[in-house]
């Protein structure tokens, strides 16, 4: 039987068992804006915040006293 010349370190071995690979993040378009954003989850808007369409918060001004 055939035997390997040097040991193969742990890393080495582990880098080949591996399962994980890196995905894309899946994307949709929201059917309202036309804003590309991450599935399940609000996105903001020219000030709004929007989930599956909806408006769900308007951001308010800031008024600073001078």
């Amino acid at each position: 039987m055939a035997h390997p010349k040097r040991r193969q370190s742990s890393t080495r071995r582990d880098k080949r068992r591996t399962h994980y690979k890196a995905t894309a993040p899946t994307l949709t378009t929201d059917p309202t804006t036309g804003e590309m954003h991450l599935r399940h989850r609000a996105h903001w808007h020219e000030g709004k915040l929007y989930y599956r369409g909806r408006v769900v918060l308007v951001k308010e001004e800031e008024e600073t006293e001078d």
